[in-house]
């Protein structure tokens, strides 16, 4: 398939097979005047998950994990039709595609390291507290008469 700019990386030297990919075309609705009624621009990218070899098999398992809702029979399906060409659609959705694997592969964040309010920091934020409870009930009519 000439013309399509060169793999889509998801991270590191992994990247989407183009033999994986599963594409689909139909007719689309938005821009393009009476064109739009005659080419099929609007395109579906499939990928098979939980078939491929071309992922790490960490990878794989926490994409089938995260994608979870996404997936059918183990199959994610992103769609474009937002430009009125079927080669910028294609490359719109394999994009999109990858960004989600990426997305989907990452490892899990570092867990937070809990730290401590160094108590001089603690002590100051209290008297500064109470100063302007001082200064706020000083301005109370109490005691006017």
């Amino acid at each position: 398939m000439e013309g399509m700019s060169g793999p889509h990386v998801i991270r590191g030297s992994v990247s989407l097979p183009e033999a994986e990919l599963m594409w689909r075309f139909s007719r689309s609705s938005g821009p393009g005047g009476q064109h739009v009624n005659t080419s099929d621009s609007k395109v579906e990218l499939s990928f098979d998950l939980a078939k491929t070899e071309a992922l790490p098999e960490v990878w794989k398992q926490r994409a089938l994990e995260r994608l979870a809702g996404r997936l059918v029979d183990g199959v994610v399906t992103v769609r474009s039709s937002e430009h009125r060409s079927q080669w910028r659609n294609r490359e719109s959705a394999a994009v999109r595609l990858a960004a989600l694997l990426a997305e989907a592969t990452a490892p899990p964040p570092k867990p937070r390291r809990q730290t401590r309010i160094p108590r001089g920091i603690n002590e100051r934020r209290l008297r500064e507290k109470k100063q302007r409870s001082e200064t706020k009930r000083g301005r109370s009519a109490q005691g006017w008469n």
